[in-house]
């Protein structure tokens, strides 16, 4: 099993399913013993006694089987360890974050590059993925659209296109309440799941 994700399956184990779904934005089914939440537009059950992570729709077997190293990270820290606090309404870049130049180094460069790469010259084709992974427009660069991996952690990605005179180009930003959730690491890890989901 994946450091990290045995201890977080123990923690949630032991947690109060009103208190995790208070705090997560989740909801519980005393029958089956599973929270469900919403991840891109889907609703995904979490079973602490099976320790499975599943869900009845088609479209998350990218997220669960293909995207399963960040999802699976993702979805349990984020049920263990989010807060009780609302949206700030203000996005901001990783790097303006506490230790955020993590995610401009190295092994965990964001795959932003290649994100513009494959939508710079067709930014609608970046709408209608952006659109089936229950994305809301906004109005930045070319496209724009607020994703929700997590309910209490959107993330935005902006697209602009390629021109004559710039190349293309893709940013990523996060409600600047999203470091009281989660841990930098699991940030990472939803950051490249709300990119890779669209590759």
């Amino acid at each position: 099993m994946i450091p990290g994700l045995e201890k977080a399956w123990d923690m949630l184990q032991d947690m109060g399913p009103d208190d995790v779904c208070r705090r997560a934005q989740a909801s519980f089914d005393g029958a089956t013993r599973r929270f469900t939440l919403r991840s891109f537009g889907m609703d995904i059950h979490v079973s602490p006694a099976d320790r499975a992570i599943t869900s009845d729709d088609g479209r998350a077997e990218v997220l669960l089987k293909r995207l399963s190293y960040f999802s699976g990270l993702s979805v349990l820290w984020y049920l263990v360890s989010a807060r009780e606090i609302p949206l700030s309404g203000r996005v901001v870049q990783p790097s303006n974050l506490k230790g955020g130049d993590v995610f401009f180094r190295g092994t965990h460069v964001l795959p932003l590059e290649q994100l513009a790469e494959r939508y710079g010259r067709d930014v609608d084709g970046f709408i209608a993925r952006a659109k089936g992974w229950g994305g809301e427009e906004r109005q930045y660069g070319d496209a724009a659209f607020m994703l929700y991996p997590l309910p209490r952690i959107p993330v935005a990605l902006i697209m602009w296109r390629e021109d004559e005179e710039f190349p293309a180009r893709a940013d990523l930003l996060f409600d600047s309440s999203c470091a009281s959730h989660v841990p930098l690491d699991i940030l990472w890890s939803i950051a490249m799941m709300s990119i890779l989901i669209h590759m």
